[in-house]
Order: structure tokens, then sequence, then C-alpha cells
């Protein structure tokens, strides 16, 4: 459809049927205008799979199977693979499945900068690093749309944290919000051409972020060029006439007085009274209603000529188990424990509640109706068949509580529950905390039944971990401590047995001093998808080699993060990002703080040796500034492998502050036993840049520049310099 087109569409609506179109007439759909053939836009969550569907008007599910689906690996679980293509292939699957389902928007990725390692929402989001997430987004945006549906990139912006989401005010310099929080989203809309973005719920500066001029109308729209749908949180819009004039194209939320919606009959009332001046509001109404056809006329909604979309194939459920496979991280393997030979396996004991649960139907608006889930102890079981015994032991005590997120409480609303307490909190789950006495006894009895199994088994793998009691929407946690006393198991364990095989399953980092000196070997494992246990069973059994690399600093203790040492996690009314720019590994290196795993960190089966790092200037203007770097790699070992080469930049002499050192460059590469390859990488202007807060524009300084070569943020392989003469 041309503009033309477009714009005499608009001028066909009436008042009443534009305003329809930038609000909810349900949870998840709009309204549409079928004398003129405009469909209604229905959208649905989906940061690991399409969410099931609820009744138009009430938060009951339709009670059929038609809206199971894949589980794709989460957000984090994603970033740990380090790969591009498989980035891209997810997103291709869950926008083929959302298609499948007759969805226009699918609500995903998650790209919120992880500031802590607190936060509840943290396995939806992908890492710590704008550069790599900036990387990881623009390839799964680009399969999502591939099928004719909108990707919706969230949230928008400085979301950071559970607690207090909905009044929560940020204060952060205009340089770390810039170099920290905004690169994953202005690359998702400038290189990835994102169709949708959706607002945060926090404010920022003292506005909220769902109508926030300077955030949507400035920045987003004038300065990146996005004409794509801005959609509201669920409940994010908090006045009428800021989100008639602040860059929002929608407004969704989760109550069904749908015409009481800010941005329904209070927006035509404030045009009919004259609260507002007539002729600019309805102008910006056929602003908001000019981006959702746009967007619909992209997505082949109105010629007719839409992609089906479908559900996964043999190709797409190996790309999943691929994936989940290249997540897994190896951080120990002392003695070299791992892999394990099944071929030695006569009996062995599996320890550890997470190895026999199932995470797809947890997490807040995350969750979702799993055509299947491979739990860890199935995948072990499915792999050594027959031959082996395969014990299975609890260990300690969880208690099924249910989701205690979605559709709970006393209003049976939990979606809108979720939006109490200023949206969200920092505790312990109250359900655990009141069966504590409960939880203890049955915790001793766990622990010495697994202990008193583990004297006779050829093996013992512990696996245990976080569930989204923890890493869920709407709690934040209150410290890095495993749950239902996992230390003192791990510990007891360990004692019994110095060879168990540690697994954790989680979305965040765990504290492990307990017991981490003790460990020989220690896996840790993400939300993986439906995939998940068969890949974990691979990697312990020697299957695969493991190749994934944490994309967030494990710290030793939460008192190391910066934002808590500060006192701003997670804070009260206001949260001053006190830290600035020093989030992850940037804090940690440049103030010499010891980590328990640091950022880009991850073990293989083999061994690899990166040298020779060499880098050449070949553009260097005030405008434009290209370096190629090239280096040798080697696999030194006597399996495949896949190394995960990593280019940091650092400033000689800087003349503003700065981080010790910026990832600028990865690529994750196989190489076969005894092989040798010389990798090229490209380094841009954007590789050596700083926000200065004068000029309001990213800066190059002229001067020296260290490229260092490394195998994680604290193991540097080889360095060279570069010069910039302008």
């Amino acid at each position: 459809m041309t503009k033309e087109k477009i714009e005499k569409l608009i001028s066909q609506l009436t008042l009443q049927e534009k305003v329809g179109m930038i609000h909810g007439d349900g949870f998840f759909t709009t309204k549409g205008v079928e004398r003129l053939g405009i469909p209604p836009f229905k959208t649905s969550d989906g940061p690991r799979g399409v969410r099931k569907d609820f009744e138009n008007d009430t938060w009951k599910e339709i009670g059929l199977n038609c809206d199971d689906v894949s589980y794709l690996p989460c957000n984090a679980a994603l970033a740990a693979t380090w790969n591009r293509a498989l980035a891209y292939s997810t997103g291709k699957l869950l926008g083929k499945e959302a298609r499948g389902r007759g969805k226009d928007m699918i609500l995903a990725p998650g790209i919120n900068i992880m500031r802590t390692p607190l936060c509840g929402r943290n396995f939806e989001y992908m890492g710590e690093d704008p550069y790599l997430v900036s990387e990881m987004v623009v390839p799964i945006v680009q399969g999502i749309e591939e099928n004719d549906v909108s990707a919706c990139v969230k949230h928008f912006a400085v979301n950071n944290q559970e607690t207090r989401r909905l009044d929560v005010n940020v204060e952060v310099s205009e340089r770390a919000l810039r170099e920290i929080y905004l690169p994953g989203f202005e690359a998702a809309v400038r290189r990835g051409k994102v169709k949708g973005i959706m607002g945060a719920y926090n404010k920022l500066r003292g506005r909220h972020c769902c109508h926030h001029e300077y955030l949507l109308n400035e920045i987003l729209r004038k300065e990146w060029g996005f004409a794509g749908i801005m959609v509201s949180d669920w409940g994010g819009v908090h006045d009428t006439r800021e989100a008639l004039m602040n860059g929002i194209d929608m407004e969704m939320s989760v109550t069904n007085d749908f015409d009481a919606y800010f941005m329904a009959d209070p927006l035509i009332g404030m045009i009919e009274n004259g609260a507002v001046d007539r002729k600019t509001a309805l102008a910006k109404i056929d602003e908001k209603v000019r981006h959702i056809l746009n967007v619909m006329n992209r997505l082949h909604m109105l010629d007719g000529e839409r992609s089906a979309g479908g559900y996964n194939d043999y190709n797409d459920k190996a790309a999943l188990r691929q994936t989940a496979r290249e997540s897994v991280v190896l951080l120990k393997n002392d003695k070299e424990l791992l892999p394990l030979d099944k071929r030695k396996m006569k009996r062995l004991l599996v320890v550890g509640e997470n190895a026999n649960r199932k995470h797809a139907p947890g997490g807040g608006s995350a969750e979702i109706k799993a055509l299947y889930e491979i739990t860890p102890l199935m995948g072990i079981q499915m792999l050594l068949g027959g031959n082996t015994e395969v014990v299975y032991k609890p260990g300690y005590f969880n208690e099924d509580i249910g989701n205690i997120w979605a559709n709970t409480g006393d209003s049976e609303n939990g979606q809108v529950d979720s939006l109490n307490q200023s949206g969200g909190m920092t505790q312990a789950t109250p359900e655990l905390e009141i069966k504590e006495t409960h939880q203890m006894e049955m915790n001793e009895k766990y622990l010495q039944e697994a202990l008193e199994a583990a004297q006779d088994a050829d093996a013992v793998i512990f696996v245990g971990g976080l569930t989204h009691d923890y890493d869920t929407e709407g709690q934040d946690r209150t410290d890095m401590k495993l749950p239902y006393d996992q230390d003192r198991l791990i510990a007891e364990l360990l004692k019994v047995r110095p060879d168990t095989v540690v697994t954790l399953v989680a979305g965040s980092p765990v504290d492990m001093s307990a017991w981490i000196e003790d460990v020989n070997a220690l896996v840790f494992s993400w939300y993986a998808g439906m995939e998940g246990g068969i890949a974990l069973a691979e990697v312990l059994f020697g299957e695969f080699n493991p190749s994934g690399h944490l994309p967030e600093t494990f710290p030793v203790s939460e008192k190391d993060c910066p934002a808590v040492v500060l006192g701003e996690f997670p804070g009260e009314d206001n949260v001053n990002y006190g830290e600035d720019i020093y989030v992850g590994y940037r804090y940690y290196d440049t103030y010499d703080v010891e980590t328990a795993f640091p950022f880009g960190y991850g073990l293989s089966y083999t061994d690899f040796v990166m040298t020779g790092i060499r880098a050449e200037v070949i553009e260097d203007t005030a405008e434009s500034k290209e370096v190629k770097v090239r280096f040798d790699l080697s696999n030194i070992g006597d399996r495949a492998g896949a190394a995960v080469a990593q280019i940091y930049v650092a400033d000689k002499r800087p003349k503003v502050r700065k981080a010790a050192k910026e990832l600028k460059a990865f690529e994750k590469i196989y190489l076969e036993a005894g092989e040798t390859r010389e990798v090229t990488l490209m380094l841009e202007r954007e590789a050596f840049t700083y926000y200065d807060e004068a000029s309001h524009s990213f800066k190059v300084d002229a001067g020296s520049y260290m490229l260092l070569l490394a195998k994680n943020a604290e193991e540097i392989a080889d360095i060279t310099e570069i010069e910039f003469a302008v």
C-alpha cells in the first residue's frame, strides 16, 4: 500500500475509530475498523515462546491445547552462546510460531542491561555489556520479523529492577544513559529496523518512560528515526495529555475497563471539552495511527499477502538444541572430571530438585505452555539409555507452590496483582517463609537420603540453582544465596564424594563461596528451553564440547556489585545510578574487585591459544575510523571445539574517566583438533568513542589505544597498539 493510500485511510477514519486503534480493546488486542479493511492489532508476550491465550477481557485461559508452543532458551542463555547465528534462528522460530498463532507483534526480546545480579527479570535479558547486547538483538529481531510479525524490543529504558517498578525514579548521567543503557535499543532500531518498541514502567528523571518526551520524541523518533509502533508496557501509561503528546502509539493495560484507558474516552473528552488544542490533538492522533498503519502495511496486514507462519519442524528443533548446547558454561573442570564416561557408568546418582523441575510455566509474563520440556534428569536418562541405573534423590525440599506471579491472590487476577506494591518488591517468596519449619524437616530427610545414596554410586551429579520462585517478574532477590539450604547439601555431598559434579540451573548468578574451593567440576546452565535437559546431558557426557561464555560477571557476593556498594539497589523513591558507566566488568576490572567468574568466561574440553594480534589503521578521519585486527587462533587439544575470541579496547591516556577496557568485537570460531586459523575482525569508529555531554555527541580523541585479545575480561592473551592522529 502506498503512502498516499495510507493517508487516504487516515482521512476516512472517525475520531472514535482512530482512538480505538491506539488503545487496548482486549488484553492483547486493539480495535480494528472493519468497514475500511483495517484488522485488530494482536500482540502476545513472548520472551521464551508465544504465551498461552487468554479470553479477550478476562484473565482466564482459553482452556484449549492449541496454544502449546516451542519453549525457547531464555535470553540470558541465548546471550551465553555468543553466537549471532543462533540468535537469528531463535528469532526466526519465535516469529514463525507467533505468526502461526495469529499474532501481529511478539513482545520480545528483552534487552535491559543487567545492572545487578539481583533483578528478578535478568533471565529475560542479554547481559551486562551494551556491545554484546547490540550484537545479539539485531539478528533476533531480523529472525522474528522475517515472518510478517513485529518484534517489540523492551523495556525502553533503564528498567533495571522490579522493586517499585511502577513509580521508581531513575537518575542517571547522560553519558551512562548513552554508553550503557541505550546502545542495544539504538542497534535494534538503526540496524535491526525493528517495528516495535515497548516503554518501561519506571520513571527517568521524574517522568514516566511510557510518555517521556526526551526518550520517545527526541531520541527514539528524531535521532534514531524510529517509524514503528511505540507500545506501552501493560499499565505503564499514567497521564492522558502526556501520552497524547509524547510519542506513545498504543496504550495497553491489564484491566478490562478498556474505554477508561488514558488514551480512550478520557482522550476524546479532553478534545471535546477544549482541555487540549483540537488541531494539535488530532494531528498527534493521526501520527499514532499513521505509525500503526505503516507497520500493518509492512506486515502485509492490509493487502492479504501475509505469511501463514507455523510450528517448529526438524530443523527448528535441531537449532533449539544447538542453542541450548552452546549456552552451557563450563566454569570449573579441575582434575578433568568432565566429561563423564558413560561406558563406565553402571549406577549414577542425580541429586537436586532442579533435575526434575520444569521451568516453562513460570517467571511472570515469560510463562508459556511448552509442547514439551526435557528436564536434566530426563536428558541424562535419554542419553544413557538402559545401560545405566539412574537413581534420583531430590536432596532438598522445594514444595511446588505454583506460579506466584500469574493468576493468583485474592483478586484471582495475577496480572492486576502484579501492579500492586508499586509493581514489585524485594523479598523472599512469602509462601516459602511460611513453610520454613516444614522445609527444614524435609531438607534434613532429603539430605540424608542423598548422602546415603552417594556412597556406592559410580558418579554423582548435583543439579540445583534457582527457580522462577526467584527469577521472576515483579520481584527482585535480596541476595545471591542459593535457596532451600542448597549450600549445606553441596558441601556435605563434596565431603562424601569430592568428585561430585555440580550443575546449576538459573537465570542469574548465585553465591558459591560456601563450597567453590572444594568443587572440581562446575557447570552453569540456564532456563535453556525444551531441549535444555538433553543439551546439558550431552555436555556432561562429552557428546558436545561446551562453548558457552558468561554474558555477565559472576561476583563473589551481591555486596561486591557497584550498585549495592553505593546503596542504590533497589532504592526507594529515587535510584541514583551513582556507579555511572562502571557497570559489570567495567567496575570490577577498573577498581580491581575480585570476582567469582569474569565476564566472557567459559572453559572447553579442549585448549585454545590466541596469539599474534596485529592491527592496521585503514581509515583515520574525524568522521570515520576503521581498524583491521588480525590474530592467530589454534586448537591445541585433542577434540574439536569452539572458542570465543574477544577484543577489548583501552584508551592509554584518556581525556575523560573511562573504564579500564571495553568489549568492542567478538567472534565464535569452530576449530578441529590441531587446527590453526587466522582470524580477521574489523573495528569501526564506535569502538573508540565516548559520549561527550558538553557537545551532546560521541567523540573519538586522537592518541594511543590498546587492543586486547582476550579469552574473557580477566584473561588477556595478547596486546597491540594503534594511534589515531585526528
